[in-house]
């Protein structure tokens, strides 16, 4: 087991090779004590599922390939989870570095309404808020709930696990944790068009338990 200390701690450092076309596996073998995992069927919950299974640790933190850490995130982690012992999973909102400050305006905007509607909807059990890219989950919710969904090719991932995991034990968003994030998604499709298709298949997937998007656009840089 690879182990690098961080915040004093522990911490494994899993790189799901996710049939890249570039040097992503060579790159990632290239620091001491990271683990590579090679999985060849792309897709976002197929990756998240292997990263998940090789690892040991009792918190299993998810991050993206075009994100990038906040060095006081993994001590944050460790301070939400040790404050709150009965938290099962834990999640913030995104920061889009290479965006103008209007758009994370607007993104802050979103998140705020997306905390308003699951304070409402927690009566009912409806669902929790995860960002995907930027969310933790305790080993023992996954391993309860069989792990993420890898039937769903990109949209709704986030909230199917959110859904499951909500079942198990309390989740908290908390603009506290934010994780820096491209834009080239946003810059892409538009911040409007993206905004209303993600909330149609948060939405549609909250009634029919099934995404409405079938299929993601491929971004690249």
């Amino acid at each position: 087991m690879a182990a690098i200390k961080r915040a004093g701690r522990p911490v494994e450092v899993i790189v799901v090779n996710n049939a890249s076309k570039d040097k992503t596996k060579q790159i990632a073998l290239s620091y001491p004590g990271v683990i590579v995992v090679d999985e060849p069927n792309k897709g976002i919950t197929k990756a998240r599922q292997a990263g998940y299974l090789k690892s040991s640790a009792s918190l299993i933190a998810n991050v993206d390939a075009d994100t990038i850490m906040p060095p006081d995130w993994i001590i944050k982690v460790f301070y939400y989870f040790k404050r709150y012992p009965k938290l099962v999973g834990l999640s913030g909102p995104y920061i889009y570095y290479d965006a103008a400050n209007f758009i994370n305006f607007l993104g802050k905007a979103y998140y705020g309404l997306g905390c308003g509607f699951n304070w409402l909807a927690k009566p009912f059990k409806l669902g929790a808020m995860l960002q995907g890219g930027n969310f933790i989950l305790r080993r023992r919710v996954l391993d309860k709930i069989g792990g993420f969904n890898t039937k769903l090719d990109f949209y709704a991932e986030d909230t199917d696990i959110a859904t499951r995991a909500n079942k198990v034990g309390r989740i908290l968003f908390s603009f506290k944790l934010p994780m820096y994030s491209s834009a080239r998604r946003l810059k892409s499709e538009g911040f409007f068009k993206m905004a209303r298709r993600y909330s149609l298949n948060y939405f549609y997937y909250l009634a029919f338990k099934k995404p409405y998007s079938k299929n993601s656009i491929d971004i690249r840089t």
